[in-house]
C-alpha cells in the first residue's frame, strides 16, 4: 500500500495521516473506535505484528495466522459507547466486508476495548449474526 492511497478505514484520509502511523507505531489510537479502524486496517494489509501488540495482553494469542485469499472491502461503524480520551472502555459495533474464494461476505461483531499501560488495546468481541 502507498502512502498516499485512501486508508482501509474509510475514514476519508490517505493511510500515511491516518491508520500508517499508529500500525508503525508512531502514535496511539486516540480512541477505541480509532483503534478499531487501525486493526481492521492492520487486516486488510496483513499487518499480523500490529494486530498482536494492540491486543490485551491476557487475550493475545501466541500468533494469528491470517487467510492469505481473504480480501477486505471496507468498514462500517455501527455504533461507538465511550471510548474517548477520559474513558478507560470503550464498545464499537462494526461491520467488516469481505470477499473470500470468489465469495462476498460480512462480520459484524461487537468489540470491547480497554486502556492497558494508557493505550488502547481489543479486550474481545462478540460475532452478531
Amino acid at each position: 500500500m502507498t502512502q498516499s492511497q485512501p486508508c482501509p478505514c474509510r475514514r476519508g484520509e490517505p493511510f500515511d495521516e491516518c491508520c500508517g502511523p499508529v500500525l508503525a507505531g508512531q502514535r496511539s489510537a486516540p480512541s477505541a473506535e480509532a483503534l478499531m479502524r487501525s486493526r481492521y486496517t492492520a487486516f486488510a494489509v496483513g499487518d499480523v505484528d500490529y494486530l498482536l501488540r494492540s491486543w490485551h495482553s491476557t487475550r493475545r494469542p501466541r500468533d494469528l495466522d491470517l487467510d492469505p485469499d481473504q480480501r477486505w472491502l471496507y468498514l462500517d461503524i455501527v455504533r461507538s459507547e465511550r471510548g474517548g480520551p477520559f474513558d478507560d472502555a470503550g464498545t464499537v459495533e462494526f461491520v467488516a466486508h469481505y470477499r473470500a474464494d470468489g465469495v462476498r461476505g460480512s462480520l459484524h461483531e461487537v468489540s470491547r476495548f480497554v486502556r492497558e499501560d494508557g493505550a488502547w488495546v481489543y479486550l474481545d468481541g462478540v460475532i452478531e449474526p
